[in-house]
C-alpha cells in the first residue's frame, strides 16, 4: 500500500514518543501490505474499526491512541487522516 500524508505521523511520534515503535512498525506493515478489501485489515488488526467512506480507525498502544485513515483499495493508497489520543478521537 502506498501512505499519503506521513506527515502526520511524524507529527504525532514527536508528540507522543511513547507510541513511536509502535507507529513505525505499522507503518511498515501498511507498506508492505496489499489490501484488497476490509476482512484483510481485520486478520491483521482485529482491533481495527470499520466507519463509512473507507474509513479505518486504529488503536495504537491498546486504547491509549487512535489512528484514523481512509483506504483506497482499488488504488491501493491508504491516506493518514488524523492520529491523537483517545479523548482527542472522541472529538474527530
Amino acid at each position: 500500500m502506498k501512505l499519503i500524508n506521513r506527515g502526520i505521523l511524524h507529527d504525532f511520534k514527536q508528540r507522543h514518543p511513547d507510541a513511536s515503535s509502535q507507529v513505525d512498525a505499522w507503518e511498515a506493515e501498511v507498506t508492505d501490505a496489499g489490501w484488497n478489501m476490509p476482512s484483510d485489515i481485520k486478520k491483521r488488526y482485529g482491533a481495527a474499526s470499520f466507519l463509512k467512506d473507507n474509513n479505518v480507525v486504529f488503536n495504537i498502544k491498546g486504547n491509549k491512541y487512535r489512528l484514523r485513515v481512509r483506504v483506497s483499495y482499488k488504488s491501493q493508497i491508504v491516506f493518514i487522516m488524523k492520529a491523537g489520543t483517545h479523548a482527542e478521537y472522541m472529538t474527530w
